[in-house]
């Protein structure tokens, strides 16, 4: 009888980490997850998956533990999901996203190294690397990067540090520069799912709802929705379809960097509209632009060219 083989997805209680760990049960892996410490026991993109999933205490921020859960479980392919992966957070909080989001997976790097060399990885950087590149309408893999947020800075050096392991240490590492996707399991730290909470909590009439980023309710007394700048433009997809993509990465006999988007995009507006429209409310009289949730620099309008 063939063993199992085991995946290791860092960061597992998220919108990708839980796609990821649905798709290899499907495929036969022994998944197994980590969670911090500090992680609320309550974890709804999960819930489903307990039971079938092993999880394991462990934090980008220490080496230790991931030291120990790779030594554990000597993993065939590891899944770095886990970053601080909020970009407008990271302007609030630049030395933690540093630390999380750019040195995190140097230690997961680190980690399979030392203790499973011979596992494949995947790293996931974002479309944030290209932020503040004029004229490129359609970015590929060689589209230069050109970061101009915190976060973004930070995940450029995770990809950049992709490219020195596999040449420096013959390592199996695949960096995913995935534009935005979207799903029922998206955090309201993300505009789509502030904009679904929203409409539904002025359609239904809903006195309490949630708090935003800044510490606001997300619908003013009005009925208001606050959002930031209603002209950006985003390439959105699917996560269920995305995280199938990071597994293929690492199927392949050599290991590269891909970009993973729908050559497609949409503003802030459009979104708005369309999500409105479906319960028959017109959006302008419904959604505001607040400057308070305004980035310092807005990333410029590109569509994921995967082909």
């Amino acid at each position: 009888m063939t063993k199992s083989k085991v995946a290791l997805i860092v960061g597992v209680t998220s919108q990708d980490g839980s796609y990821l760990a649905d798709l290899l049960l499907e495929k036969g892996y022994r998944v197994v997850g980590t969670i911090r410490r500090s992680t609320s026991t309550v974890q709804p993109n999960i819930e489903h998956l307990k039971g079938k999933i092993i999880l394991e205490a462990a934090d980008l921020t220490d080496q230790e533990s991931l030291n120990r859960v790779m030594i554990k479980h000597q993993p065939d392919e590891v899944y770095n999901i886990a970053a601080q992966s909020v970009p407008a957070d990271s302007w609030s909080h630049p030395f933690y996203t540093g630390e999380v989001t750019a040195l995190g997976p140097v230690r997961v790097f680190e980690a399979v190294r030392h203790f499973c060399p011979n596992a494949r990885v995947y790293q996931a950087t974002s479309r944030e690397i290209l932020g503040g590149i004029e004229g490129v309408e359609h970015a590929n893999e060689q589209t230069p990067i050109f970061a101009n947020n915190p976060y973004g800075i930070a995940k450029a050096y995770a990809h950049m540090m992709i490219d020195c392991y596999r040449k420096s240490y013959d390592m199996f590492v695949c960096g995913g520069i995935l534009f935005n996707h979207e799903s029922p399991r998206r955090s309201l730290h993300f505009v789509t799912r502030k904009i679904s909470m929203g409409v539904a909590c002025i359609k239904l009439g809903i006195k309490n709802p949630p708090i935003n980023e800044i510490g606001e309710p997300l619908i003013d007394n009005e009925g208001k929705l606050h959002l930031g700048d209603l002209s950006a433009v985003r390439d959105w997809g699917y996560a269920k379809e995305y995280v199938e993509a990071m597994w293929l990465m690492l199927q392949q006999p050599t290991p590269k960097d891909y970009v993973i988007g729908t050559n497609t995009s949409y503003s802030i507006k459009d979104a708005c509209k369309a999500a409105f429209d479906h319960v028959g409310l017109n959006w302008e009289d419904h959604v505001i632009s607040d400057s308070k949730l305004l980035r310092p620099t807005e990333i410029k309008a590109m569509m994921g060219d995967s082909s």
